[in-house]
């Protein structure tokens, strides 16, 4: 994940080793790849491990953070986890590039991704970034989100210098080396900005042009779809998610109880800001919402031809697992 690099690297590294404890006597084992290392995006499956929800739907469920976070699609298609966490808008290139990936789940619904400035900067809207620098890490989705958003301000992404900040966005935001960033998440980089004493402004894509898309969806193999133990996992991940609605100061305590590594300020103020986006119906499926976006992508020139919905996407029922 481009976007939590630059902010997890001191206080997630330790988190690498760690394993969410596991219950005895769960029938059945489901290995969850993560996008990243464990952090508070994480903590409706954290949480649904912590209550017990996982075991009482006979699963032991692992979480892991991948050596290569760009591995997780291709490892999940070959079978060497059952499930992966991945961005929906990467979701449409692994299905042009032949891999057999279907999302069957959602866990954060709504964007994270931003273009973020200073506050206290001469950036006061997208018409300001016209002859600025931006900061990115990765190109691809990001480049054709700034695009859009440049253009519904009437600028070209020719209108700013594009600047590799080799992962390292927050930092240079607030040294000046760039005057904006691209792929900063807003439940982490305005925080990490505050923390070092500045406070930023962010721009968000679903408000400039973009598409709204699902951040983070469970993802596993298309042969996989009609496992038993997939609608039980999505289960418990609602009821976690639901449970950290509403009772977000014990969520949280369970959260660190989990990783203890993880207890400090901008994991906390993280795990309350991401709250609102957590999916509540994550086994729901909005098959408009799925063809707009693929609609967008195409229109940009990252898929030659957007999938059908279904090629990409499914709604597992409850009833499944009988």
């Amino acid at each position: 994940m481009t976007s939590i690099a630059s902010r997890l690297v001191a206080s997630l590294l330790a988190a690498v080793s760690l394993a969410i404890p596991v219950s005895a006597d769960a029938a059945d084992k489901l290995t969850v790849l993560l996008e990243w290392f464990v952090n508070p995006d994480h903590a409706p499956m954290v949480i649904a491990n912590e209550r017990g929800l996982f075991a009482r739907e006979g699963l032991t469920v692992e979480l892991i953070p991948p050596a290569d976070p760009s591995s997780v699609p291709r490892l999940v298609s070959a079978g060497q986890a059952d499930i992966g966490i991945h961005y929906q808008p990467n979701l449409y290139l692994d299905y042009a590039a032949g891999l057999p990936l279907v999302r069957f789940g959602t866990l954060v619904e709504t964007p994270l991704n931003t273009v973020t400035v200073l506050a206290d900067g001469p950036i006061k809207s997208l018409k300001d970034l016209k002859g600025k620098k931006v900061g990115f890490s990765v190109s691809g989705f990001e480049d054709a989100m700034l695009t859009r958003m440049l253009t519904s301000e009437g600028l070209k992404k020719e209108d700013v210098e594009l600047i590799n900040v080799n992962f390292s966005l927050s930092p240079s935001l607030i040294s000046g080396k760039v005057d904006a960033t691209l792929g900063g998440f807003r439940n982490f980089e305005l925080t990490q900005i505050e923390l070092e004493g500045q406070k930023g402004r962010a721009f968000f894509p679903e408000e400039h042009g973009v598409p709204a898309y699902d951040e983070l969806v469970f993802v596993t193999r298309k042969d996989m779809a009609d496992d038993r133990r997939l609608p039980g996992f999505l289960e418990a991940v609602e009821e976690a998610s639901i449970f950290i609605t509403n009772h977000p100061d014990e969520a949280w305590a369970l959260f660190i109880k989990a990783y203890p590594d993880l207890d400090n300020e901008l994991n906390r103020r993280a795990f309350f800001d991401t709250l609102p986006p957590f999916a509540k119906r994550p086994a729901a499926l909005d098959v408009g919402r799925y063809a707009r976006f693929g609609a967008f992508l195409q229109e940009m020139g990252l898929i030659e031809k957007a999938p059908a919905v279904e090629e990409i996407a499914i709604e597992i029922r409850h009833d499944q697992a009988n």
